[in-house]
């Protein structure tokens, strides 16, 4: 049945406008997002279906333009709609350090940076630039890939480093896999970057990786020193 032929006030979108976004299921704001279903199928019919395919929202926001557009029903069009409610949900975390502001909590910035990494599909390594009072200066993503020792370029961080006049940086990466555990190779670039900003006398105070559901803090676990 389509939701046109739902009873008055059923549907996602009447639902919404009537009680709140917080009272709908995820199909139901899914299906929102999409509109329109198919022949015999409802669009929360086809949002359930999503969701049942894709294992829940955050592997279907996540999922690539090719996984997405291979279902029936979705192309290049609703692929490009819930990707700009993604990147909407990130500039409204980014909105909470924004310049000036001060990281007085580590879950503060476990929170920003979870909702800038954890569903990407690629590795990011980012910095984040803070002034001498630890306010942000900015968030920088340095490159995009298969991060190893050999692609993470020190003289790169302390360019950037000088050009912003930073006073102390956060690093940050995410493991797509999901898992945050740091490998061997995290913890020789953690010590390359460490060094190499030492030369111009600037702290890096943590390197946090970025998984699923948790933040593995270098600085936690002592290996920052």
């Amino acid at each position: 049945m389509a939701i046109r032929d739902w009873p008055d006030g059923e549907g996602p979108r009447e639902k919404l406008l009537q009680r709140g976004a917080a009272t709908l299921t995820d199909a139901e704001l899914l299906a929102v997002l999409l509109r329109n279903g198919l022949p015999g199928r409802s669009a929360v019919d086809v949002a359930r279906t999503l969701l049942i395919e894709f294992g829940g929202l955050r592997p279907l926001f996540s999922a690539s333009k090719q996984q997405v557009c291979r279902l029936q029903g979705l192309g290049p069009v609703k692929y490009a709609e819930l990707q700009a409610c993604v990147e909407l949900g990130r500039r409204i975390a980014g909105e909470s350090l924004q310049r000036g502001a001060v990281l007085t909590s580590p879950e503060l910035t476990r929170h920003y940076l979870s909702q800038q990494l954890a569903d990407r599909a690629y590795e990011v390594f980012a910095v984040l630039l803070l002034d001498s009072q630890h306010r942000v200066i900015q968030f920088v993503e340095l490159f995009r890939g298969t991060i190893d020792a050999a692609s993470v370029y020190p003289r790169e961080l302390v360019a950037l480093v000088l050009e912003k006049r930073a006073a102390a940086v956060i690093v940050c990466h995410n493991h797509p896999s999901g898992v945050a555990e740091p490998s061997q190779a995290d913890r020789r670039i953690t010590d390359r970057l460490k060094n190499a900003l030492a030369t111009i006398d600037v702290p890096l105070l943590d390197h946090l990786v970025v998984g699923d559901r948790e933040i593995v803090s270098f600085a936690e676990r002592g290996w920052i020193g």
